[in-house]
């Protein structure tokens, strides 16, 4: 097969020990991503297969059907809305969903909560400056940091990663307080947490706020302007799901009235992030550049189940073939 591995931005997927299962494959690694159609469907015509890392590159109908050649999109994780699946089953090109793990997402977020709870990237950066114990030169922002023990963590979003986040604050002597749907306020209690009697609450009572949930249509902007200025002058917004679960531009202006005081990010509308973003030029915002499954033993497992869902497809026997419902050209 002709395989096109499409994304990898550090150029980090041939290094991995799962690569060798391509052995005896044409194999063509893209490290950087385009965005017009005309482009991309010149770029992708010749292949047979598509490996996919998360939802870097958006396959729409229009896009499917300019690529004759291809039999098989196999996709890192979970498809999340970024293929169009009823345009591939048309046009019989079948999709095989990987598998993932919470461990390297929860555990970002738990770096980004510590790391902007106590401002240890400005302070690090401003001492390479010569600058000692200075979060920043304005007044307004060179405030102290803050311990975790004894704050309020709230979760919007119960689920595996919500749970592991839980575990981690549970272990730092932090309150938990969770919001979500039924099921997750009542698993959440199960384990010993607080569930939020109002969504309300939830906001107005966290001192760190964490979204857990996926992006459909009915998460889509979700969390609100009047949310966020509901939140402490003193409190952390973190988003390490999606950027689209909040409204369009309402942290931005939530950020700069005071309401919530600080945000830790790794997830953006549009990305890359271009560097005069907006959020990029704020003080109180620590952004990370997507990184919550970018790690070593994540890669390798997502991977790991991409390229073996190519060869059981060469082969006839994937078992994991998100559209069953495609004929096979």
């Amino acid at each position: 097969m002709k395989i096109a591995i499409l994304d990898d931005y550090q150029d980090v997927v041939r290094t991995l020990d799962c690569f060798a299962q391509l052995n005896g494959h044409e194999v063509k690694v893209f490290t950087n991503t385009i965005r017009g159609m005309g482009q991309l469907a010149a770029r992708l015509q010749p292949f047979d297969a598509l490996v996919l890392i998360r939802e870097r590159t958006s396959l729409s109908r229009a896009l499917l059907s300019k690529l004759p050649n291809l039999k098989v999109i196999s996709q890192t994780g979970k498809v999340s809305g970024h293929i169009d699946v009823a345009a591939a089953t048309e046009l019989g090109i079948a999709i095989a969903e990987g598998v993932g793990s919470p461990t390297a997402p929860a555990e970002l977020t738990w770096a980004l909560i510590m790391a902007a709870q106590r401002k240890i990237v400005p302070y690090a950066a401003n001492l390479k400056r010569g600058l000692w114990q200075t979060v920043s030169t304005e007044p307004a922002f060179n405030t102290l940091g803050t311990v975790l023990g004894g704050r309020t963590l709230a979760i919007w979003g119960y689920g595996k990663i919500g749970k592991l986040i839980g575990t981690y604050a549970r272990a730092f002597g932090m309150q938990v307080l969770v919001w979500g749907s039924e099921s997750s306020r009542a698993a959440a209690v199960a384990d010993g947490h607080a569930a939020a009697p109002s969504r309300e609450t939830f906001f107005e009572q966290a001192d760190v706020l964490t979204l857990h949930l996926r992006l459909a249509d009915a998460t889509r902007g979700i969390v609100t302007a009047d949310d966020l200025a509901r939140m402490k002058p003193g409190a952390l917004f973190v988003n390490t799901s999606r950027a689209e679960l909040v409204a369009d531009g309402a942290l931005e202006a939530a950020l700069a009235a005071g309401r919530p005081g600080a945000a830790a990010l790794d997830v953006f509308p549009s990305e890359p992030l271009q560097e005069d973003s907006a959020l990029l030029r704020m003080p109180n915002v620590l952004a990370t550049p997507h990184l919550g499954y970018v790690e070593k033993d994540s890669y390798e497992l997502y991977f790991t189940h991409a390229f073996r869902n190519l060869i059981d497809f060469t082969e006839g026997r994937c078992q994991t073939i998100l559209n069953p419902g495609y004929t096979r050209n």
